[in-house]
């Protein structure tokens, strides 16, 4: 394969991509989780804004896995792979509170972008401006998103 990054370089950036791919699947999870057991007085406001978080979520794990595989590497794709590449906790067994399901998913984000961040200086090094504008592109969203979950929190 000769796409103008070196092996090493395609190596590493595939490596970091696959922990996004785990830390935005993992977060679509919980998200859709919290959507069908979201209870209490926000329920409406909360159900509805879950919903567009985890269509959101679900519409980018295809482009991230499909940068992996453009990179000549599989996409990891089981439960068991994301869990050891994953930086974000399992959803709770138990549905917690409406707003303490905000505030971790308000983590969720802020994790995720920490992920995606990450990857920018090897993506940078190695002259990779599409796994670039794809990070940009998830980094607005998880910081958008987190900041208006941690809103919701503010007294």
């Amino acid at each position: 394969m000769n796409i103008g990054i070196q092996d090493a370089d395609r190596k590493a950036i595939v490596d970091g991509l696959s922990r996004l791919l785990a830390d935005t699947y993992t977060l679509y999870l919980t998200t859709h989780n919290f959507h069908w057991n979201v209870t209490g007085p926000h329920f409406n406001s909360l159900h509805a804004m879950f919903m567009t978080q985890y269509t959101e979520l679900w519409n980018a794990v295809d482009p991230i896995a499909e940068r992996i595989r453009a990179l000549g590497y599989p996409a990891p794709g089981s439960y068991r792979a994301y869990g050891s590449l994953t930086s974000l906790e399992e959803a709770p067994a138990a549905p917690p509170a409406a707003l303490t399901m905000v505030n971790i998913l308000a983590e969720g984000h802020e994790a995720t972008a920490r992920t995606a961040r990450a990857l920018l200086p090897i993506v940078g090094d190695a002259g990779d401006e599409v796994t670039a504008d794809l990070l940009t592109q998830r980094l607005t969203v998880h910081e958008q998103t987190a900041w208006m979950l941690r809103a919701l929190l503010e007294s």
